[in-house]
């Protein structure tokens, strides 16, 4: 079986001097092996295949069987590391709690890095707030702080 610690330390010596992240790398009882990479400029085919190159570099296909697939996170997909979310600072995001809430607004801050790994983050949410004297609501963002621990899902929220 693949040793996913050396596949980490080979992946973040290929990303070394960039400004990419790992988000997630999965290594199945197969050996299938999927390396899910991020950037604040993007992925292009070019990197994922310079990546997949400098694995298969370090893991013989002749001594252990094993498939490969390096890419992106993609746009859709769940945030799942503080770079996420760093990236991500200023877009609209759609947030899932884990008690049922569906929020939308804007991803406004997130928290310093600790070494619990503990992600949370401020996100303006449109609140309908009625003044004094006022005839109609007026829409007013409020932020609202969260723990990724406590959220199912954070997502990009992608508007047409």
């Amino acid at each position: 079986m693949i040793d996913k610690e050396l596949l980490a330390k080979t992946v973040e010596e290929a990303l070394a001097g960039t400004d990419m992240f790992v988000v997630d790398i999965r290594v199945s009882a197969s050996n299938d092996i999927t390396v899910e990479l991020d950037s604040s400029d993007g992925m292009d085919i070019d990197t994922c295949a310079d990546i997949t190159r400098h694995i298969e570099s370090v893991f013989d296909r002749d001594i252990e069987d094993y498939s490969l697939e390096v890419g992106s996170a993609g746009l859709t997909a769940p945030f799942k590391v503080r770079g996420q979310y760093v990236k991500n600072i200023g877009n609209d995001v759609e947030i899932l709690t884990s008690d049922g809430r569906k929020l939308r607004g804007v991803l406004a801050a997130v928290g310093p890095e600790s070494e619990t790994a503990d992600i949370t983050f401020t996100v303006e949410i449109p609140v309908k707030v009625k003044e004094e004297g006022a005839k109609r609501p007026v829409v007013k963002m409020q932020p609202e702080e969260f723990r990724a621990a406590d959220c199912k899902s954070v997502n990009y929220l992608i508007k047409f």
